[in-house]
């Protein structure tokens, strides 16, 4: 196994690691070639976005002199750190277990097994991301590549993420419905799937997937990776990091469980009382934000005393600066988390966009 991926889930239960849990991680990457490391390397394995519960308790057990809030640059991975052009998010909802499917009011498709109607919920909010003014996207404009191995900001002359403008954000959807989805998919199974999309929407150059993401929709009662015995809500990754093979470039790609299936440990009511939903626009989010500051983890942007991403230092916050909260969108509002911004020291869930 890839050194960066040992002891992924040792991690979630040991104190000495209560720190790394929060950011789903375990062990230490080594610095790029030809680049000076600072004191402490970055650790990694998955970008793990744990449970209500075991986020809350390591926060309780953390050492705060072992801590940082301050990201830093990874020094990227295949040449990739950020996302630096129009982001493109492609939805497939893997296996035949979602049902029959359908159009609903507002373009999206819908399953007959998805009476709760997540499917649409996501593929909503992620069509409001750069609309209506909203500002949540423009916390992630801050970050860049093209800048030095430890690097804490961003010149104006770097490659920057960029604000979705005008929206299109969601790039296509695509029901699988060609096998069963495995009751409980494995990591190459995931990574495998995702490839197999990239190919699907037609995407099958390295530059046709270099500001791409695939988001591995399960459908309920399926357990992606173990989740629901693992303590997380979510993972975000790329096919390399996962022994997957890919003749289109690194494929990044999102393993979304059905997360209703677990009801408030992965979000449900965690902004509106009562809302089964809530967990879909805050997990997906959550995801959305870190790959594209941190394609291919951990090249990005991460804590390097913690591995932490952007998303992971602001994780179930549900009070005072940087509490998950509605964010208006140009087609709705949708509870989102906030993420930490290195400029502001702090958790925000707006910013203005760095241009």
């Amino acid at each position: 196994m890839d050194a960066r991926k040992a002891s992924r889930y040792g991690a979630l239960t040991g104190l000495v690691a209560a720190a790394a849990l929060v950011g789903g991680m375990a062990a230490a990457t080594a610095s790029p070639a030809g680049s000076a490391s600072p004191a402490s390397s970055p650790v990694h394995a998955h970008a793990v976005f744990p449970t209500l519960d075991k986020a809350q308790a390591a926060r309780a057990h953390m050492n705060p002199a072992i801590t940082s809030n301050t990201l830093q640059y990874g020094g990227g991975v295949d040449s990739i750190g950020v996302t630096t052009g129009k982001e493109k998010v492609y939805i497939v909802f893997w296996g035949t277990q979602w049902g029959t499917s359908s159009t609903d009011s507002n373009g999206n498709l819908k399953f007959s097994n998805d009476t709760l109607g997540a499917a649409g919920r996501v593929q909503q909010m992620i069509k409001g991301l750069g609309t209506g003014g909203e500002q949540w996207s423009g916390v992630m404009t801050q970050y860049c590549q093209g800048v030095s191995y430890g690097a804490t900001s961003c010149p104006s002359s770097a490659a920057h993420v960029q604000y979705p403008t005008g929206g299109g954000t969601l790039a296509g959807v695509w029901y699988d419905n060609s096998a069963s989805s495995p009751s409980a998919a494995t990591e190459p199974q995931i990574g495998s799937e995702a490839v197999k999309a990239a190919g699907h929407f037609g995407n099958t150059t390295a530059t046709l997937n270099r500001n791409a993401q695939y988001v591995v929709f399960s459908p309920k009662g399926t357990n992606p990776d173990n989740y629901k015995t693992n303590g997380f809500c979510a993972w975000h990754d790329y096919n390399g990091d996962l022994g997957v093979s890919s003749s289109y470039g690194d494929v990044a790609l999102t393993n979304l469980p059905y997360l209703s299936d677990v009801g408030a440990s992965c979000g449900a009511g965690f902004v509106n009382a009562g809302s089964s939903l809530d967990g879909y626009t805050i997990v997906e989010g959550h995801e959305y934000a870190e790959t594209i500051t941190d394609q291919n983890p951990a090249g990005g942007w991460t804590s390097f005393s913690t591995g932490q991403e952007n998303a992971d230092e602001c994780a179930w916050i549900s009070s005072g600066q940087g509490k998950s909260a509605n964010v208006t969108m140009g087609n709705g509002s949708y509870p989102m988390q906030s993420t930490w911004s290195n400029d502001t020291a702090r958790c925000d869930i707006s910013h203005v966009t760095v241009t």
